[in-house]
């Protein structure tokens, strides 16, 4: 039943500084609400594949300033890669469903841009085969040794892909391996309780791995996909692919583990 890491040493310690300042502004306000507050969960027995909320939620007041609304990236990276279609319908669902107040939509950022380091959460996905620059593998490593937080997903399953981040992966990171995170795992019981994952194919057994730094995991990745591209756009689909069918209260509860670790 469901319910509800030897890298040459190419970062600058300054911009990793710089970086958990930013954190501090983004999300402090948003981790106070729910310091103070509580995540509010769905009532026992309701499905989280839904996304239904408990009757006894508190909501923010949606009519204050901006201080402690989050803003999540969605990354353009390599050749011009986008992550365009990842759905930001989640986004909705956890302002709705939660005390944590975010942007009800992702902003595009290039994966080398200084911009990034002011969402405290990203989404990178695509379809084929794609290399990162240099100067990109440097950025987003500091990004998430700096406090940032990522989830990775092929678009429609892409194999190609996934290989692709598998490798940039081990470049960015040779001395920690990515490891499969078990349903009891905390990212399953933040905003919602999810017992178990669904692919589209019968059959399949879905899974979420996670990437651990310093005690801390800093990026999620699912070789099945997590885009819940059906309500990504209409340029989206995912005619062929496995993706996970809960993907959109799996990634509420990942964006509230991001900001509340």
């Amino acid at each position: 039943m469901r319910q509800k890491r030897n890298t040459p040493k190419t970062v600058v310690e300054d911009v990793v500084k710089h970086q958990r300042c930013l954190w501090a502004v983004c999300v402090a306000g948003a981790v106070v609400m729910i310091g103070v507050l509580g995540l509010s969960l769905p009532a026992v027995g309701q499905s989280a594949q839904q996304g239904t909320a408990s009757t006894n939620e508190v909501r923010p007041d949606n009519d204050t300033d901006d201080v402690g609304l989050v803003r999540c990236a969605n990354l353009v990276y390599g050749d011009g890669q986008s992550s365009v279609c990842y759905a930001d319908a989640f986004l909705q669902t956890i302002s709705r469903d939660s005390t944590i107040r975010v942007e009800p939509g992702f902003t595009p950022v290039r994966l080398g841009s200084p911009a990034l380091f002011e969402h405290p959460f990203a989404v990178m996905t695509g379809e084929g085969g794609f290399t990162l620059s240099e100067e990109e593998r440097e950025q987003l490593r500091a990004y998430l040794v700096g406090g940032g937080f990522l989830v990775a997903s092929p678009g429609c399953s892409n194999t190609a892909w996934a290989k692709s981040f598998t490798r940039e992966l081990g470049v960015m990171f040779p001395e920690v391996t990515p490891v499969r995170l078990d349903m009891a795992h905390a990212v399953f019981h933040t905003v919602y309780e999810i017992n178990e994952l669904y692919a589209k194919k019968a059959g399949s057994e879905p899974y979420l791995m996670g990437l651990e730094i310093d005690g801390r995991v800093v990026m999620i990745y699912s070789p099945f996909g997590l885009n819940d591209s059906g309500n990504a756009g209409e340029d989206c689909c995912c005619c062929g692919g496995n993706e996970i069918r809960n993907a959109r209260v799996l990634n509420v509860n990942i964006l509230a583990y991001a900001l509340t670790r």
